[in-house]
Formats: structure tokens, sequence, C-alpha cells
């Protein structure tokens, strides 16, 4: 996993608390793309209990509340766990389009009724600025060249009705980042 610089983390933190009022005490969260598992830190004592799984990890990691998996979803989910949310902080735009209908399939089956899914996603007009920063050593963290031209627009149609309701959508950091909150419907 690349080391973040100060730009990156930001970033990141700035998602993490964008999700944060949709997850709520006691919560069991799966992070689709958990990175080194920051935000299961940042939640700590907040939720009941969080996997992670991310690729770039070597090995299964562990911490307090937590696990980390090494992995691609939805190959490496443990199995006999339901949950309450599922979080993908920017990573539906890194998934190939024709893997998304299945994504979608997969997180119906591991939600728990009335579960929830938090989203974030940038906008297409984020790609340029992100390829000036990589050039200017200014972020390292993301891998802009996986955003498969996604648009915010297509997470509509990713999560569709009548499996999936959609409780908010929002713009944040000035309209460059996109919030999505789906409810499974009961």
């Amino acid at each position: 996993m690349a080391e973040q610089k100060f730009l990156d983390r930001f970033l990141r933190d700035a998602r993490i608390r964008r999700a944060r009022p949709y997850v709520r005490s006691a919560d069991v969260v799966l992070d689709i793309g958990c990175a080194d598992g920051e935000m299961f830190r940042r939640w700590r004592g907040h939720i009941g209990r969080g996997v992670g799984i991310e690729p770039t990890l070597d090995e299964p990691r562990t911490g307090d509340g937590y696990e980390l998996i090494p992995g691609r979803f939805p190959d490496t989910v443990p199995h006999g766990v339901e949950f309450d949310v599922i979080t993908m902080l920017a990573v539906l735009e890194h998934i190939p389009p024709p893997d998304q209908a299945r994504l979608a399939e997969v997180c119906a089956s591991l939600l728990k009724p009335r579960g929830r899914i938090v989203i974030t996603v940038p906008s297409p007009r984020v790609d340029d600025i992100l390829h000036l920063l990589i050039r200017l050593r200014l972020i390292s963290g993301i891998a802009a060249h996986e955003h498969y031209g996604f648009s915010p627009d297509d997470t509509l149609a990713v999560f569709p009705p009548p499996h999936y309701r959609l409780v908010r959508r929002q713009r944040f950091q000035l309209g460059l980042n996109n919030l999505f909150v789906f409810e499974m419907a009961t």
C-alpha cells in the first residue's frame, strides 16, 4: 500500500466524517476498500464490529473491534456475517462497469433488513485535478487511472429500486465529491 501524503489523508478523513452520521451505535460495518482501516480506528467505541476488505493488503490484520482482510470484494467476504452498513468511500468508481451489478447483488445479500450502503464518489472533473496533484507529488494514494469514466449519476443505476431506496444524495468538497446513502427495501 502506497504511503499516504497529507492531502491523501485530508481527503480520506473528509469522506470518513461525511459517512459517520449514517452509521448507528453498535452497527456491524463492512468497509469495501478499507485501505489501512483508519475508518474503524476513528469509529472505535461507536460501531459494534468492523470488517474491511482491501486488495493492497499483504496479510490479514486485526485491531480493536475490527479485522482487515486482503482481497477483492466480493470474493473475500467472511461467511455467515450480516452487516448493518456497507461503506464504499472512493471505491465504486474503481469497480469495472461489468462488475458493478454483481457488487450490488452481493451487497443486498449481506445486508440486514433496512441495512444501509454509504458511498462516496468523485465528480468526473476530479480526474484532471488528481492527475495534476499526482504530477506535483502532493498525493500518492489515489488510483485515478481506474475511474473507468464513472459519473456520480451512475451510482443510481448500480443500486436501483426496488431493492434499494435512496435516502441521501449530497455534494461536498465544492461539488467535487458526492455522498450517496441507500437503504435496503424491506
